[in-house]
């Protein structure tokens, strides 16, 4: 019997891309509602390392194991790294992307070059059986574009521009986000952290 990790998240599409990434682990990755948990999580971090493992250790408490969780959201440099961990708050939760987009492009407009630079940042929590937490993180690089674009994407992805494509992060197709993803390449790390800590054997 394969053994297991709980990645905390319900998000589908999110689950897709950890599969793909972790399955040479050759272990089950189950999400929060597959391993039958529901718990109370508040958020409450001033960085995105402490609100991944504040969701990787509220699962953890509940089933052991190996559990992970990330947190992740756009840096603007020229805003002194705003809206930085508050991204999904930023405004209010209430608040649609479409205005928060529309916001941040108004306070950045005087921004020339590389004032305008951005990026998506992903941590990963991984609380191992033994309750020892480890992290990961990385980056996707950017700028703030002058006007949304693309419908690809969610969040902020309409108005980070990425040189490398000449286009926003949502005008990329799957196959080009996936290669420059900031949650990818941090799922990437963890493998080979998992790797590492457990002698290549996770069976």
């Amino acid at each position: 019997m394969k053994e297991k990790i709980v990645f905390a998240t319900g998000n589908e599409g999110k689950m897709r891309e950890i599969r793909l990434i972790l399955a040479d682990l050759g272990m089950e990755i189950l999400s929060m509602k597959e391993a039958g948990v529901s718990c109370q999580i508040v958020e409450d971090g001033k960085t995105f390392g402490e609100n991944a493992e504040i969701k990787a250790k509220a699962v953890w408490n509940v089933t052991g194991g190996i559990v992970l969780a990330d947190d992740s959201g756009l840096v603007i440099d020229y805003l002194g790294g705003e809206p930085g961990v508050y991204s999904a708050r930023y405004l209010g939760e209430d608040t649609s992307y479409q205005y928060k987009n529309q916001v941040i492009i108004e306070r950045v407009k005087e921004a020339k070059g590389s004032e305008r630079s951005a990026r998506f940042v992903c941590n990963i929590a991984a609380v191992l059986p033994d309750g020892a937490v480890v992290h990961t993180e990385a980056a996707m690089e950017g700028m703030i574009a002058e006007t949304a674009a693309g419908s690809q994407g969610f969040g902020y992805d309409p108005i980070l521009y990425i040189p490398e494509f000449g286009m926003t992060s949502a005008e990329l197709s799957i196959e080009q986000k996936n290669k420059i993803s900031h949650r990818g390449k941090a799922l990437e790390q963890m493998k080979n952290k998992l790797k590492e800590l457990y002698g290549g054997k996770m069976v």
